[in-house]
């Protein structure tokens, strides 16, 4: 028995930096873990905070309120280490909060507005409108790789 596929909506997880909201598609998403030990790497970009052991595979956790320029926040109960698998690599961001697995229709998810500026349009691949919600889809392709996003 196979399952069917539905082309109409885009399954995303959401999560929450400062006071926006961001979706990533749940097919990307590995885990959703409570914060551990981050250990240091030295020579690495600011928003690499380092490497975790998860069940025996060493994961580059990066920080991404620092990757987007945005204000520091604390780390509390509710921030989480979102493990992303992106072609051949494994990768956890830190976020304030994941919030909750949506579906999102695809004919709501717009391209992001020419207004936007700054470092983070380059990491939007679009926004999508859900009720009183603006969520914002990320180009993880960019986001995770500094080589292809120039920064």
């Amino acid at each position: 028995m196979t399952e069917a596929v539905d082309v109409q909506n885009l399954k995303v997880v959401v999560f929450q930096l400062l006071d926006k909201e961001y979706v990533i598609p749940v097919n990307q998403v590995k885990a959703i873990e409570k914060l551990i030990h981050i250990t240091r790497v030295p020579k690495t970009p600011s928003y690499v905070k380092g490497v975790i052991n998860l069940r025996g595979v060493v994961i580059p956790i990066i920080d991404l309120k620092n990757r987007f320029g945005l204000a520091e926040s604390e780390i509390n109960d509710n921030s989480r280490i979102i493990i992303i698998s992106l072609e051949d690599m494994e990768v956890g961001v830190i976020v304030d909060s994941a919030n909750d697995v949506l579906d999102i229709p695809m004919d709501a998810i717009e391209p992001q507005p020419e207004v936007v500026g700054g470092l983070e349009q380059d990491f939007i691949n679009g926004v999508a409108k859900i009720d009183r919600r603006l969520l914002i889809l990320l180009h993880l392709d960019l986001v995770l790789n500094p080589i292809k996003s120039g920064v």
